[in-house]
Formats: structure tokens, C-alpha cells, sequence
């Protein structure tokens, strides 16, 4: 439970102040707060955006539905009368704290490459290249795209296309180029800005190859920009390109656009922002579009309320370009934070190396995967005896399900005085159904509760509303940072049939959960990939919590394998180095499985493999590997960090039988 000065110099607290003087009557527990904020949806998000001060022209209504409609909490339209420039609320500190750090970049391995921008040069270097992209003819809806590391110019890259009112979309150079043109191919950008290089487990890699096949493959892509690695580096004709492409340098563009007053283009709150790609993993690349105000609103509720940023604070989460936690970051810059962007190996040259950084930030909020603070406690890293975290308030936790044990070791080797927010959401609404907040207690192995403005509950089969039960998460209400829908799916057939085909006019979001007795959350892995031995369903998370704790494993994945008319449980596991998958492993298993799960838990088989498949944002591939076994095609294996690894699950003699 947080100390009562921390609970009341939290900014959900002071909005809740305010909700109390405006109704006189006393808002003082989260759970009561998030009733009446679903209740009071309307109320609930026009007051975000006067207590968050949004930048921008808000009329009347707050939503709109058609009259004919059948589907209100998918149609319902918010805002639909404001404008506001997702920039401009980004950059509006840049004048009152011009000489303060807006960001500070870290490359592995090298402490030398530490980077800083201050505000004011934030907002220089914006207005550059907002200048020279209107200059080549970029205007509001056009498509830009970043193919880029986790640097400081990929944040100015993004304002300055938003500042236009055009529209970014980016992914991270590890991406190879058949999965880049896969989405870059359905969103036809007509600026790719790509860098030199990065840096990855002590090496510099160059990915020149990859830019000219993306560049050959897009037609209505006109104008290539190169960012240097380093900022000694000089630029170099190095990539291949067609004719067709007009190939810039970055330091050109600085050292040759004089800077000026930006002029951010307003636009409507339900305007494009953003294109964000699935994973892919289960057919090509859903685009996924979010609007400048949803996700602006959205992003404010979730970092002022729920993660309680505060200006002049530190913010860091590890994260690439490719994956919707870079967005949720650089929204920060909108409650006055200071973004710490890290690109390269969380551990290298040691796991020490993002504690060490926040240390010497004094980073404020830290936020991380699931799977990183599993492999640290495995390798017995205790960040708190290498590094002075004092200044940390706030650790996240997403990607994957943080087990309870997690908790347990985040309080004992990282600090002992903080609010672990174990949160979940996605790049279907980049943000999230369940999160932290500053004023109520963590319990272990729980999300601590539901999304304000989000009527978030768990259905049953039968789409009733359950509790203490396991079922689908699912959310009844609208909210103002649903997608505005799927890129080139003009009649909306594809976004209705991906969240609205299941529940009628409900959202349904793929995890299966449950709502605990305090008012949060559980979580045991995608709907998906439950599995179903003997009728029963069963979260692949509750087998991992088990088995990825023993010294001997070091990952593991599950399925169910289809036997006649049931279903049989299968575990793979990654041994540690210098381990066997013995008899006596397999009936230890088995037995941690039998004892803290259920008998129908307990894998039918169990079988050793050198990787575990995940995407490149380290999730698990259970259907991937569901589909090899059963000899079925995986539709897009570009998607996966590790797509060699999947040959190791095909044709299995153990599996015949």
C-alpha cells in the first residue's frame, strides 16, 4: 500500500479532488472512481481534457452515433467537432523548460554515445524537418515512414510529419525486408527515413541491403532520408535505390533549413496519426489506425492517472520502433517528461546495464517485458545492489504475464518501495484494458484494475458478465482511442469481423483473464491459445509460471496437440546450458504442474528444443508451432525474432503417436 504523502501528492489524486469539489460528494478509492468514470464516460474524458490541458479547440459534443446505428459502442464517435495537432501537445513545454533535457539516448555498450536534446533544440530540429517535408511536397494525410533504431531522430522525424498533419508509421531495423514491404507495401509512405546502422549485442549492424528492397518494392515511396549512426559519421552513398527516389541526408536537411515558427496544422480529434502493424503471425499484417486525439487523450489518461508522470520527470521503456510501447513512450513529452530512449541489447555487455543508465538518469519510471525480469532473477541479477534506484516510483511490466513470483523478486532485488504495474492492452488500441494506479495497494500476481473510461469485464461463452471466473476480456462502452479502423478496408468488414464479430457491440480482445475480489485483474495468456484437454479450458500461462521457474529451463512452450475428438497437452522446453531433459526432469515437471495447477494440466508429452519461437517483440508464437505440428502452413514467419527456430518442431516422431 503507498504511504499517504505518496497517495496524495499523486496526480489521480488531485483529479480526484476535483471530481469531488465538482460533485460534491467524495472520490477517494480507485474502484469507486473507475464506476463512475464508465457510467459517466462522456463526463469522465472531457474532464481528462481540461485536467491534462490539451492543446486544442474543444467543442461540443463530447460523442456522436449515428441514429441508425445498431453497433453504438463501435460507432460512436468522439469529439467529433474538436481540432487540435498531436506536435504541437507534444512540444508545448518547449518554451518555458527550452534549456531542460526533453531527451536523453543511451547506445549500448558505450556510454561515450550518450545523447541529449533540450527542449528548445526538440523544437528546432522538429521545425527543420517539418520544413523540408513540406518543402518535397508532404501534406496532412500523407503517409510517412520511419524504418529506424530507437534514436532521437526517430522522435523528431515523428513530430514533424505530425506537426503536418500527415501520418507516421515506423518499424525497427531487425525487421527483414519481405516483412517491412509486407506493411510498408499496404501503407504506401511516400517519405522512409532509415539510419546508417545500429547497435546489437556488441555489434554494429548495417542494413543498407534491406532498405533498397524495401525501397524497389514500394512505388509510391519519392524521397529516401539517411540519418548517420553517429553523429561523426559522414554520409555516404551507400544504398542502392531506383531512379525514381530522391535520396537526402539528415545533417544536410539541419544544416540547411533555416529554423522557424512551426506551424502545426490543426486537425479533426478523429484524424489518422498513426498506422500500427500486427504481428503478422497469423496472415499478412493488420494496419492498424489511431487517431491524433484518442490517442493523445488516451496516452495522457494513462501516463497523468494510472503511471503518475509528472513534469520534469524521467521516463524509460525498453522498447523498439516496431512495437506500440515506442508510441506510448514518446507521448510522455506531452506531461513534460524527459524521455530516456536506450537502443541495443537490455544485456549488454551485462543484465546491469538499464539499471546502471537509470541510476545515472535517475529515470522515474522504468518499463520493461515480463520475460526480461524473469531472465534477470534467473541469471541472479539484484539491480539494487549494483545500482542507487532512489529515484524510482513506478515499474512496468507488459508484453507478457507477469507471474506472481515476479512481484516478489521486482520488491526483493529491484526496490521495495514502488508501484509494480503489471499492464496489458495492445497495438489494437495502443494503450491499455488493464494498468496500475498511484493510490491503491499491488497484489501479487494481479493487474491492480481496470482502465478508467473503459467498461472492461470478463465474459463467459455464454457473453454474460462473470466474476472469480476465467473468461474473455472484453469491454462494453466505447472509448475514445478504439481504431479508427484498418488501413485499406474501406467498408470496415476486416475491423469489425478482428473485435466486434464475437460478443454483439462489445469489444473482444483475445486474453483470457479474471476479475479478483480487489477489483484487479489476472491474466493467463491469449483466448487463442488456451487449451482444451478433456472440454476443459486451461491459460497457457499457468503452466510457464511453473515450469520457467526451474533452474533447468530456460523458456518453454505450450500447446495442445489434437487427438481424435480431444485434445492432448504438449510442452517444449529450452534447457539451460548444460542440461538434459531427463526422466527425473520430466516427472519433476510434471509433478510442480500436478501440485500447483490441476491433473489437467499436466503435459502428456514433453519434448527438449534449442529456441522458443516469439515475435520481435519477444511474445510467444503458441499458434505458429500449433500449426507445425498439426503439418499446417505458418502464414508469416517474417514476423518471428527466431523463425529457424520453428523447423525443430515439424515432423516430430513423438508427436505420431
Amino acid at each position: 500500500m503507498p504511504e499517504k504523502d505518496r497517495i496524495h501528492n499523486s496526480k489521480l489524486y488531485q483529479f480526484m479532488v476535483k471530481l469531488s469539489e465538482k460533485k460534491n460528494t467524495l472520490y477517494h478509492d480507485y474502484n469507486q472512481l473507475h464506476n463512475w468514470s464508465v457510467n459517466h464516460s462522456e463526463e469522465f474524458w472531457s474532464m481528462v481534457w481540461d485536467f491534462c490541458q490539451v492543446e486544442g479547440a474543444k467543442k461540443p459534443p463530447v460523442t456522436f452515433c449515428p441514429p441508425d446505428s445498431s453497433t453504438p459502442a463501435k460507432d460512436t464517435q468522439w469529439f467529433p467537432h474538436a481540432k487540435l495537432n498531436y506536435a504541437e501537445n507534444l512540444l508545448r513545454n518547449w518554451r518555458t523548460h527550452a534549456a531542460a533535457d526533453a531527451i536523453i539516448y543511451h547506445c549500448e555498450g558505450d556510454p561515450q554515445q550518450r545523447q541529449h536534446l533540450s527542449w528548445q533544440q526538440l523544437y528546432r530540429q522538429t521545425s527543420q524537418v517539418a520544413s523540408f517535408l513540406h518543402q518535397i511536397g508532404i501534406k496532412k494525410g500523407d503517409v510517412v515512414a520511419g524504418y529506424l533504431p530507437n534514436i532521437p531522430q526517430t522522435v523528431v522525424a515523428m513530430l514533424a510529419t505530425t506537426a503536418l498533419g500527415a501520418i507516421w508509421t515506423s518499424t525497427s531495423p531487425d525487421f527483414g525486408a519481405e516483412s517491412v514491404i509486407e506493411r510498408f507495401g499496404q501503407t504506401k509512405p511516400k517519405v522512409m527515413f532509415f539510419a546508417q546502422g545500429y547497435q546489437y549485442n556488441g555489434k554494429t549492424m548495417s542494413y543498407f541491403d534491406k532498405v533498397a528492397a524495401v525501397s524497389a518494392n514500394i512505388p509510391e515511396l519519392a524521397h529516401l532520408i539517411e540519418i548517420p549512426a553517429t553523429p561523426e559519421q559522414i554520409p555516404q552513398d551507400t544504398v542502392s535505390i531506383p531512379d525514381t527516389i530522391n535520396h537526402h541526408y539528415w545533417t544536410d536537411i539541419l544544416d540547411s533549413t533555416v529554423p522557424s515558427e512551426l506551424g502545426f496544422t490543426p486537425v479533426p480529434f478523429n484524424h489518422p496519426l498513426y498506422i500500427l502493424y500486427s504481428s503478422g503471425t497469423t496472415g499478412k499484417p493488420k494496419c492498424i489506425v489511431h487517431s491524433v486525439g484518442g490517442t493523445l487523450l488516451n496516452h495522457l489518461k494513462e501516463h497523468q492517472l494510472q503511471t503518475d508522470i509528472r513534469t520534469g520527470d524521467k521516463v524509460f521503456y525498453f522498447t523498439t520502433c516496431g512495437w506500440m510501447m515506442w508510441n506510448w513512450l514518446v507521448s510522455g513529452l506531452a506531461s513534460g517528461a524527459t524521455l530516456i530512449l536506450y537502443d541495443g541489447s537490455p544485456f549488454y555487455p551485462d543484465g546491469n546495464v538499464l539499471w546502471k543508465m537509470a541510476e545515472q538518469e535517475q529515470v522515474t519510471l522504468f518499463g520493461t517485458s515480463a520475460k526480461y525480469l524473469e531472465a534477470l532473477e534467473k541469471q541472479g541479477y539484484r539491480p539494487k545492489d549494483k545500482a542507487n534506484l532512489s529515484s524510482l516510483r513506478t515499474l512496468c511490466s507488459t508484453g507478457s504475464v507477469l507471474a506472481p513470483e515476479q512481484f516478489d523478486y521486482v520488491y526483493d532485488a529491484i526496490h521495495s518501495d514502488i508501484q509494480l504495474a503489471s499492464i496489458s492492452g495492445g497495438t489494437d488500441i495502443c494503450g491499455c484494458f488493464a494498468l496500475g494506479n498511484p493510490i491503491s495497494p499491488v497484489y501479487r500476481g494481479e493487474c491492480q484494475g481496470r482502465a478508467l473510461g473503459m467498461d472492461v469485464q470478463v465474459f463467459n461463452e455464454q457473453g454474460r458478465a462473470v466474476h472469480l471466473q476465467h473468461g474473455e476480456l472484453v469491454c462494453r462502452n466505447s472509448f475514445p482511442n478504439q481504431p479508427i479502423g484498418f488501413w485499406s478496408d474501406p467498408d470496415g468488414s476486416k475491423y469489425h469481423d478482428a473485435y466486434w464479430n464475437t460478443f454483439p457491440d462489445t469489444w473482444h480482445h483475445g486474453d483470457y483473464v479474471s476479475l479478483s475480489n480487489t477489483g484487479g485483474m489476472v491474466f493467463y495468456g491469449r483466448s487463442d491459445a488456451v487449451l482444451n484437454p478433456g472440454g476443459v479450458r486451461i491459460g497457457t500461462a499457468e503452466i510457464y509460471r511453473q515450469v520457467n521457474r526451474l533452474d533447468e529451463i530456460k523458456d518453454s512452450l505450450v500447446i495442445g496437440q489434437n487427438q481424435g475428438t480431444d485434445v492432448r497437452v504438449v510442452l517444449f522446453v529450452q534447457l539451460a546450458d548444460g542440461e538434459l531433459l531427463t526422466d527425473a526432469l520430466k516427472a519433476n515437471i510434471k509433478q510442480k504442474i500436478r501440485e500447483h495447477c490441476s491433473p489437467r494440466h499436466v503435459p502428456e508429452v514433453i519434448l527438449a528444443v534449442k529456441d522458443v519461437p516469439r515475435t520481435k517483440s519477444g511474445k510467444l508464437v503458441e499458434l505458429a508451432v500449433r500449426n507445425i505440428v498439426h503439418d499446417q502452413p505458418v502464414k508469416n514467419v517474417g514476423a518471428l525474432a527466431n523463425p529457424e527456430s520453428l523447423e525443430e518442431f515439424r515432423d516430430r516422431d513423438e508427436l505420431k503417436t
